[in-house]
């Protein structure tokens, strides 16, 4: 499959989303509901149902999971060695607060909608399965780093992590999974037709949400964090999958989803938390439409 076909379904739901916020007056309490749909019930559904009924062969995929576990600690670790280096410039805005702490998980956390959408049209439900566990093992870490990035007390990080949709519904997933529980197949379709809405619904809201009018605010900062996701952290999964000698599917599967765009959730929770909510929008918008290039990039390297 070549590269428009793989990425043009997805990125055309972007830009209708972006044309229909345009052109439309449906005013911002429809956006705002919708996002709450899909954040608070489709998606936590879907990754509930993905993380359930997805064998967990760690013996054959346990090596993907763990570089993947490892290079998104990679990418968190630079967002601190950064920090000293860059905070002078978040003083430069001293009337907004989390100016460096609110951007540090646009540098590791994953747009979730496009990694089932994508890594589905490249090797059908096994490329889902794939993408699904990743799924299950980065929800959990980049929450609780993207948390733990802007709270000042363990008391608030464990409140924060405790009523997260994806957390919970990854978490319930995975118990689910573990414990060799199925899920009727009544149930089960009920969840892929919530899963097929959170994927189409979800990536208009990305469109939707596109924002530039931060770019004048810490230029310096979101050229670091964009950096570290879209080119550093796919450059470190990929040189530990071929050092490892991962299989060509779970090379491809794991490199993609390492070079994903981040979260447009990483905006509601800079948002929830007093942090600087446009400059985040600016850098998720901004992360997005460049990822168009270096998604391309990075189905060139691992199908070489």
């Amino acid at each position: 499959m070549n590269t428009v076909s793989l990425l043009f379904p997805d990125f055309a739901l972007i830009v209708i989303g972006l044309i229909l916020f345009r052109v439309t007056n449906w005013g911002g309490e429809f956006w705002a509901g919708a996002e709450k749909l899909v954040y608070f019930v489709l998606f936590p559904s879907l990754l509930f149902y993905s993380t359930a009924h997805t064998p967990l062969h760690l013996e054959t995929t346990g090596a993907m999971v763990l570089i993947g576990t490892l290079s998104s600690l990679g990418a968190i670790a630079l967002t601190w060695i950064g920090k000293p280096l860059l905070r002078s410039q978040a003083r430069k805005v001293p009337e907004q607060p989390l100016q460096y702490e609110c951007g540090m998980q646009t540098a590791y956390r994953f747009n979730s909608y496009i990694a089932l959408a994508l890594m589905s049209r490249l090797a059908g439900e096994e490329g889902a399965g794939l993408a699904a566990l990743l799924i299950g093992f980065g929800v959990p870490l980049c929450n609780i780093a993207s948390v733990h990035s802007m709270v000042k007390k363990d008391g608030h990080l464990l409140r924060e992590l405790a009523r997260n949709p994806l957390l919970l519904a990854t978490a319930g997933g995975l118990l689910f999974n573990l414990l060799g529980l199925t899920i009727p197949e009544v149930a089960g379709a009920i969840f892929t037709r919530m899963g097929n809405a959170a994927v189409a619904i979800g990536l208009i809201l990305v469109g939707a949400g596109l924002r530039l009018a931060g770019m004048h605010q810490g230029k310096a900062i979101s050229a670091y964090f964009i950096s570290i996701k879209l080119l550093i952290l796919p450059a470190i999964a990929y040189a530990m999958a071929r050092h490892a000698g991962l299989p060509h599917l779970q090379l491809q599967i794991l490199v993609l989803f390492c070079a994903l765009p981040t979260a447009s959730s990483a905006y509601i929770l800079a948002a929830r938390m007093g942090g600087n909510g446009p400059l985040v929008a600016f850098q998720i918008s901004a992360g997005t439409i460049l990822s168009v290039l270096t998604l391309s990039f990075w189905l060139w390297m691992v199908q070489a």
